[in-house]
């Protein structure tokens, strides 16, 4: 059995007015999970809200002060995006960050679409479509000739530049249904399951996710190279403190499903519609995270365990939480820092922990 990879998603959030510290709190806290040994930092995409809207650039500044964290974006509204200007962005980030991205995209709510431009009426075939076109600006193939000299036949083929010929391999799609798996397996991508289903066929949470990863793995022509990423709310309680707070944002998070945990300022979700279902936290002792972990047939099937840290907590609060994943909880998945062979010691999480405490007081220097 391979290695369980280990991520975490942020929302890179920040209350109105604090935007720029929110930012390099996002940059500390990947500093921080690097240190901890974590593989992947995923980046949640919001626009017009108090939440990163440009994850690309995000990620290729977070790449000038990591070595080898692999920097994910999860998710990429596709329906909002010039898959030619997209495939550009994306490639200039994956060779300045040493080939680390991880871009993960999907179709997108329907938010913003008069804002971004006439509404179409099919949004996911949209979305389609401009997928295509974006794969294969990222593939390098040919996506359009440039326009005609005068007397001339036709023009040059044009080919985006710059071109990072493994950017491909580390292309995902975020799914909410069975169908939407099938058809990121037969289009070859990798897949990241969120904290969001569309739809449950009376399974479930983690079940539906199981039967989401059978059908991929089913479908998809290379199971050996494909890679899949499973996010959860995995929350270990260590001390009276947390487990007080980790308790009360679960049950802020069922009673206001996506709208739980907002910073100050930021926009209302849309409620979850009919037949949506959120991912249950697990929180409480660790023994007990590591039980429902355990017994989590989506996480035992995936690649990698993405950690959704909440939304409004502090760079601080989220350096403890991920420090005690590592330290209570992830051992016993499987899982083992890739930077270094020997553990942490508790001088080495004081001092991860003062740094990012350091960051949030100061900023970066």
């Amino acid at each position: 059995m391979s290695r369980l990879a280990l991520g975490f998603n942020a929302r890179i959030s920040f209350r109105t007015g604090d935007d720029e510290q929110g930012l390099r709190d996002g940059i500390a806290l990947f500093e921080a999970a690097e240190d901890l040994g974590f593989d992947t930092g995923w980046v949640y995409q919001r626009h017009f809200d108090n939440y990163l809207a440009n994850p690309l650039t995000f990620l290729a500044a977070v790449g000038q002060h990591t070595s080898r964290i692999s920097l994910g974006t999860a998710v990429i509204a596709m329906r909002y995006e010039n898959p030619i200007l997209l495939a550009e962005a994306a490639a200039t980030a994956d060779l300045l960050t040493g080939r680390r991205l991880k871009l993960a995209i999907s179709t997108g709510t329907g938010d913003f679409d008069s804002v971004f431009g006439a509404p179409v009426d099919d949004a996911r075939a949209e979305a389609q479509r401009r997928l295509a076109r974006f794969l294969a600006a990222i593939r390098g193939e040919v996506v359009g000739y440039s326009d005609a000299t005068a007397g001339g036949d036709g023009g040059e083929p044009l080919r985006v530049r710059p071109h990072s010929d493994t950017l491909i391999d580390r292309i995902y799609y975020g799914s909410t249904t069975v169908d939407a798996a099938e058809r990121t397996a037969r289009q070859q991508l990798n897949l990241l399951l969120g904290t969001i289903i569309s739809e449950t066929r009376g399974l479930d949470f983690a079940e539906y996710h199981a039967l989401m990863i059978d059908h991929y793995r089913q479908t998809v022509p290379q199971p050996a190279r494909a890679r899949i990423g499973v996010s959860r709310s995995v929350l270990p309680a260590t001390t009276p403190e947390s487990a007080r707070r980790y308790r009360e944002y679960d049950e802020q998070r069922r009673r206001e499903g996506p709208g739980a945990s907002r910073p100050a300022g930021a926009l209302a979700p849309r409620a979850l519609p009919d037949g949506f279902a959120m991912c249950p936290v697990y929180h409480g002792d660790p023994a007990r995270v590591v039980d429902d972990l355990l017994a989590d047939r989506a996480v035992a099937a995936a690649d990698e365990l993405v950690l959704f840290l909440p939304p409004e907590f502090t760079v601080s609060e989220n350096i403890r939480l991920l420090t005690d994943v590592v330290d209570k909880v992830a051992p016993h998945l499987g899982w083992r820092p890739q930077s270094s062979n020997r553990p942490l010691t508790k001088g080495d999480h004081d001092d991860i922990h003062s740094r990012g405490t350091a960051h949030r007081m100061a900023g970066l220097a």
